[in-house]
């Protein structure tokens, strides 16, 4: 039985943690001038939050950390997601260390970045299936209790799967707002889908979901703080390895639409780019960009894109029937 214990108070806790944290984080990070570089080649508009402080993901982490520790000698299953939050928001910390505070414009290099996420991603996998004996088969939108396994390509499957959520989520940080608009709602879904199958992961989802709340009192237009890698990448591996722990692989491409259009519009616009001698098929990608240079405001793009993903999650509430 689900009480508020489980529920409610994980929110209110994280929510506080994050709203206090705010007016004492931010401060230092501006005093210690870890500022957003923002890119000349993106839209104009932007060139006005060059400066402001980044990696506000330790927020995120913060709230959600302090929060967990109070449940989780009683929740073990909410270990593998709290370890894959904090592994990938370090190696966002590292990336977004090294290129705000010494002033490495490229972070990490992409293969220590790969490094490190095939090892959190490998942790996550052998707890998953050596620790919690968790199946990694999944369960099919709109077919009740019936599931797809695919035997020994669920392994490779799984590196897939959240490998492509931490750089879906990554992508999908370019407004005020966006990303933790977006995340919260499906963290939302995640915490019903645990509450009605009885996941035992309830507590840390609802924690995100506070924290994501707290966060964004900050990083709404105009934005504070923004989140930087170390926000973004824990939050695409707080996705996938809630999906993996619930069965709710499948339910991704769904309620995360908005991620894997923002993927795909990269990949459409550097595929494009290379076979055509340099035409381009959006104005500019990510696919938000495209729409900001449309002319639509960044309030705009990020009500519509939360609209569409609070519909999706509806969609996907259905299609666990």
């Amino acid at each position: 039985m689900f009480t508020n214990y489980q529920v409610i108070i994980p929110v209110v806790i994280a929510f506080f943690i994050s709203a206090a944290l705010g007016p004492v984080l931010i401060p230092i990070l501006k005093k210690i001038k870890i500022g957003q570089v923002v890119r000349d080649d993106g839209p104009k508009t932007h060139l006005g939050k060059s400066g402001t402080p980044t990696m506000g993901g330790l927020l995120i982490l913060g709230s959600i950390l302090i929060t967990s520790l109070i449940y989780v000698k009683d929740f073990p299953r909410i270990v593998p997601i709290l370890f894959t939050i904090l592994g990938f928001g370090l190696i966002g910390f590292l990336d977004d260390y090294i290129k705000v505070v010494l002033k490495r414009s490229l972070g990490l290099r992409a293969w220590q970045k790969m490094l490190g996420q095939i090892i959190v991603t490998g942790v996550l996998a052998y707890y998953l299936i050596y620790v919690l004996d968790t199946p990694l088969a999944m369960r099919i939108p709109f077919m009740s209790n019936t599931f797809l396994d695919f035997g020994v390509f669920n392994i490779p499957l799984l590196f897939l799967v959240v490998l492509g959520c931490v750089n879906g989520t990554n992508l999908t940080d370019g407004l005020d707002g966006l990303l933790g608009s977006i995340t919260v709602l499906v963290a939302t879904f995640l915490a019903v889908v645990s509450i009605g199958i009885e996941a035992g992961i309830t507590p840390v989802v609802c924690a995100v979901v506070g924290a994501l709340l707290g966060f964004l009192l900050f990083n709404v237009h105009p934005a504070s703080v923004f989140m930087g890698d170390t926000g973004s990448l824990a939050l695409g591996g707080f996705i996938a390895a809630s999906a993996y722990v619930t069965q709710m692989q499948l339910f991704i491409p769904i309620v995360g639409l908005v991620y894997v259009i923002e993927v795909l519009s990269v990949m459409i616009q550097v595929g494009y780019f290379k076979i055509s001698g340099g035409k381009r098929v959006f104005k500019m990608a990510p696919i938000h960009h495209h729409f900001e240079l449309s002319g639509w405001k960044e309030t705009k793009i990020v009500a519509i894109f939360s609209i569409l993903t609070a519909v999706l999650c509806i969609l996907g509430l259905i299609g666990l029937r």
